[in-house]
């Protein structure tokens, strides 16, 4: 099964809509809610990512009987530092995102820690994109 979300840049009241569709559809599909709270989780972060950081992005999303491989591309201003951008705490959010209660820095970790496989390719000007695996059968 294939999905498809598109995501607006600084559109902070949409931020989220997609993973909780996404949420609703591995409920629906039985998934492990285990599996279910860690996808949910980092396409949360990713979501509030490209809100934040990017003119918005798209999110595709495929499940297998194995898998469930996410792939998202933003059309942000790439990442300047990804090993400064990984440690908790660290952010390069805006005052009014931080006003609003956003960019604590834990984005990019906690996605790290909540998917079985993460990989990043970041172009300066270009944009991010993120792939990530989460496991369904061990």
């Amino acid at each position: 099964m294939k999905i498809h979300y598109d995501v607006e840049g600084g559109e902070f009241i949409s931020a989220g809509v997609a993973s909780s569709k996404l949420k609703k559809t591995l409920k629906q599909l039985g998934i492990s809610p285990i599996i279910i709270r860690k996808v949910s989780i980092c396409m949360y972060e990713a979501e509030i990512n490209m809100v934040i950081h990017a003119n918005g992005g798209v999110i595709d999303v495929e499940i297998t009987p194995e898998t469930i491989d996410v792939v998202i591309n933003d059309e942000g201003p790439g990442i300047e530092n990804i090993d400064l951008a990984m440690q908790e705490g660290y952010s390069t959010a805006s005052r009014k995102a931080r006003e609003m209660g956003f960019g604590a820095g834990m984005g990019l970790p906690n996605i790290k820690k909540h998917s079985d496989n993460m990989e990043i390719e970041t172009k300066l000007g270009k944009g991010t994109k993120l792939e990530l695996t989460f496991n369904i059968k061990d």
